[in-house]
């Protein structure tokens, strides 16, 4: 099984520039609903052929602990989806620099303790 090659801090650091300088970013998923609306003799209603509303498309997320959501038309719905993928790569970038900040603490006091003896 070959063993990936650790990026240094600055390699990543670098990579998370990069993409913050694509554009604004978002958190969550869009997500393509139907509804129904419950108005009797709508043809949500019909009950030979039955035909929700929509498509609607809505943004969901939590942030700071508060989960929420928006409407979003749907000529928007795909460059939303592409500041939410770009989040999602924010978040795994940021991830990878604190893990590899960590590592290098580790690897400093490894370091010293050795130096000590």
């Amino acid at each position: 099984m070959k063993k990936q090659k650790k990026e240094k801090p600055e390699e990543i650091r670098q990579r998370l520039i990069e993409l913050l300088n694509e554009g604004p970013l978002l958190p969550g998923r869009i997500k393509k609903q139907w509804n129904v609306c419950g108005m009797s003799g709508c043809r949500c209603k019909d009950s030979d052929d039955p035909r929700k509303h929509g498509p609607y498309f809505q943004l969901s997320f939590t942030l700071a602990g508060k989960s929420t959501s928006m409407f979003v038309k749907e000529q928007e719905s795909e460059d939303m989806m592409v500041l939410t993928e770009r989040y999602r790569r924010f978040k795994a970038l940021s991830l990878l620099l604190v893990q590899s900040y960590v590592a290098e603490e580790r690897d400093k006091r490894k370091q010293r303790n050795r130096n000590r003896k």
